[in-house]
C-alpha cells in the first residue's frame, strides 16, 4: 500500500491520473454522454440538481452516476490507505456561498475547468476564453493568499459529519435504482428526467459510475485538482499539478482524434455560446471562488469523500447554486448569455473580492 501511495503522490502518479481522466471522458462521450462533455462536474452537478427538481429547466434534468463514483471512489481510497479523516473548519456560509458563485461563474461559460480543457481537447475555440478566464480569477485569488486571507483552520469531528456528503450520493444512487427513467416519460415518482437536450445524453450507468469510481480513487490518490494546479504555479512555480492537467488536455485531444470528436472552431459547438467576454469572465468568477474555497469542483468531491465538511459544504452550495441560474435566467445556452447572467457574473465578483478583503487575518 505504502508503495502504491508514493507512485500516485510522485510525477508520474499524477501525469498518469490526468491521463486516465483524458481517456475516459471523451469515451464517456462517445458512449453516450453530451458533446464536450465527458466529464463536466458543474454540468453533471446542475442535472442532478434538475433531477431532484431544484430547476425545472427540462433539457438538463439527470442524476449523473459520474459525480456519485467521485465520492464513492474516493472514500474507498481514503479508508483503504487510512485517509478518511472527519474534518471541519470555519466559516460555513461563506464556503456555501463560494459554492453558489462558483456555479453560476461554470454555468455562464458552461462549463467547469475539467470541461474547459475538454472543449478545448475537442476543438471548441470558446474554451479559449475560458481558460484564460480561469488563470485570472485563480491569480487574483492567489494575491488575496499572499495577503493573508484564511477562512480557517480545520478541526477533527465525528465520523457522523464525515459521512454525510456520501450518504447524501448513496441516497441519490438509490433514488435513480428506484426510480429509472421510463421511456417517453419528463417524471417518475420524485425525479426528473430530460426527454431531449444534454440532459437526455447519458452513457449506460454501471459504464458512468465504475468510471466515476476510478477516477474518485486515483484523484483521492493523487491529490489532482486542476485549480490547485494554477495556483501553485502562479505562487510557486511548481508544475506537478499542473504536469496532470497538461496531460489530461493532450490525452483526450488524442483520444479525440482517434474516435473522430475534434471539430475546430468556435461556432456550432456542442452547449458553448461564442459571447467570448463573458465566457471570460464566467470562468474568472469561477476561478477566483474556487481558490478563495481551495479546490476546484473535483478536488471538492474528492476532500469531501474523505471526510471534509468543508468541501461538503461547497458541493452543497454549488448544487443549489445551479437551482439558483435556471430558476432566474442566470444561466447560458447556445443562445448566449441568459438574460441575468451578465448581473450574476458582476454581482458574483464583488461578493468573492468582498470575502477576499475581510478575510485576511487569521482567526484565533
Amino acid at each position: 500500500m505504502k508503495g502504491l501511495k508514493n507512485i500516485f503522490a510522485g510525477p508520474w502518479g499524477i501525469i498518469g491520473v490526468g491521463m486516465a481522466i483524458g481517456v475516459f471522458a471523451p469515451l464517456l462521450q462517445k458512449w453516450g454522454n453530451p458533446g464536450n462533455m465527458g466529464v463536466c462536474v458543474a454540468c453533471f452537478e446542475r442535472d442532478i440538481a434538475g433531477a431532484i427538481g431544484l430547476h425545472r429547466a427540462e433539457v438538463v434534468q439527470y442524476i449523473r452516476p459520474e459525480i456519485i463514483g467521485f465520492v464513492f471512489g474516493s472514500l474507498a481510497s481514503a479508508y483503504l490507505f487510512r485517509e478518511f479523516r472527519p474534518r471541519l473548519g470555519s466559516a460555513p456560509i461563506v464556503r456555501f456561498a463560494l459554492g453558489v458563485f462558483a456555479m453560476i461563474g461554470a454555468l455562464v461559460f458552461l462549463g467547469c475547468p475539467w470541461r474547459a480543457a475538454l472543449r478545448l481537447a475537442g476543438g471548441d475555440g470558446n474554451a479559449i476564453l475560458g481558460l484564460a478566464g480561469l488563470v485570472a480569477g485563480v491569480w487574483i485569488g492567489t494575491l488575496f493568499l499572499r495577503g493573508g486571507y484564511n477562512l480557517g483552520r480545520s478541526q477533527p469531528t465525528h465520523h457522523t459529519a464525515g459521512w454525510m456528503l456520501p450518504l447524501f450520493m448513496a441516497g441519490l444512487l438509490a433514488l435513480l435504482l428506484a426510480f429509472p427513467a421510463i421511456p417517453g416519460e419528463a417524471k417518475n415518482g420524485v425525479l426528473f428526467y430530460s426527454l431531449k437536450g444534454p440532459g437526455a445524453m447519458y452513457a449506460p450507468l454501471p459504464v458512468s459510475l465504475a468510471v466515476g469510481l476510478l477516477i474518485g480513487f486515483l484523484a483521492q490518490r493523487s491529490r489532482f485538482c486542476t485549480m490547485g494546479a494554477i495556483r501553485d504555479f502562479v505562487l510557486f512555480r511548481q508544475m506537478h499539478l499542473m504536469s496532470g492537467f497538461l496531460a489530461l488536455i493532450a490525452t483526450a485531444f488524442l483520444v479525440n482524434m482517434a474516435v473522430g470528436q475534434f471539430h475546430p472552431g468556435f461556432s456550432g459547438q456542442p452547449v458553448a455560446h461564442t459571447q467570448h467576454l463573458w465566457n471570460f469572465a464566467g470562468m474568472m468568477l469561477s476561478g477566483l471562488a474556487f481558490c478563495l474555497a481551495g479546490g476546484c469542483p473535483g478536488r471538492q468531491l474528492f476532500l469531501a469523500g474523505e471526510g471534509d465538511g468543508d468541501a461538503a459544504i461547497f458541493v452543497m452550495g454549488m448544487i443549489v447554486g445551479a437551482g439558483i441560474s435556471h430558476n432566474f435566467g442566470l444561466a447560458s445556452s447556445p443562445a448566449g448569455v441568459g438574460p441575468y447572467g451578465i448581473q450574476a457574473v458582476v454581482t458574483g465578483l464583488l461578493v468573492c473580492l468582498f470575502i477576499g478583503f475581510t478575510m485576511r487575518k487569521r482567526i484565533g
